[in-house]
């Protein structure tokens, strides 16, 4: 009976490590959830997104899914774009993914649609995200003047060109959020993008949006 139970403990032991072998390292392609990038704004930084990085992770991603970035916004959105792509690929090496998600506040909708549109982005996102972004320009871009600014007001050469044709290029999901209270985006309705799927939040400000849960659930329910 002894030398039975034994002979049991021992397979049950042979199994445990074999599993522990043939288990995926933390971090890699087998990881549930898509990587998501989150490009701030102007006048912004990656910490604006504290409150949302939060909230994924006590819904189930973890800290290598999850990726708030920081840029110079002063400088051109193509530049920024430029920056974007190399921290895409970071991510998928980092990763093992073959594609992330992008989740935009305000002017960080411009370079990564710039990203996707013209640096083939398209192959390496999954679902896109612009809240409260100046997709079609904003008046209040008018009372600042560095070229990252300059290419957000209405009718500007970068908004223009990156605008003509396809609005939503590739297999990619856009998605869009937006509120009738946004004091930032003027029109309101700039945020909306031909091809995405739109939706209108409640009354909430430029900066509110992003510490909304409403919205965050909204986000969430896109990307995952």
């Amino acid at each position: 009976m002894v030398r039975r139970l034994l002979l049991v403990l021992a397979c049950a032991l042979v199994a445990l490590v074999l599993q522990g072998a043939t288990a995926p390292p933390a971090g890699n392609a087998a990881t549930s959830h898509d990587p998501i990038l989150f490009v701030h704004g102007y006048l912004s930084d990656g910490s604006v997104w504290d409150t949302m990085v939060g909230r994924f992770k006590a819904d189930g991603w973890t800290s290598s899914e999850l990726y708030s970035w920081s840029y110079n916004y002063s400088q051109s959105n193509a530049v920024t774009a430029g920056q974007l792509s190399q921290k895409v690929n970071e991510i998928l090496a980092a990763t093992g993914k073959s594609k992330v998600d992008i989740v935009t506040h305000s002017m960080g909708g411009l370079s990564s649609r710039y990203y996707l549109k013209n640096l083939g982005g398209t192959a390496k996102v999954d679902e896109w995200v612009s809240i409260g972004g100046p997709n079609h320009g904003t008046t209040t871009a008018l009372l600042c003047f560095d070229i990252s600014c300059v290419e957000m007001r209405p009718g500007s050469q970068f908004l223009n060109s990156l605008n003509a044709g396809d609005e939503t290029p590739g297999a990619v999901r856009y998605g869009t959020f937006w509120s009738l209270c946004d004091e930032v985006i003027n029109p309101d309705s700039s945020v909306l993008l031909s091809g995405a799927t739109n939706k209108l939040t409640a009354c909430l400000g430029h900066l509110s949006l992003l510490i909304s849960s409403s919205v965050y659930r909204g986000v969430r329910d896109f990307v995952k």
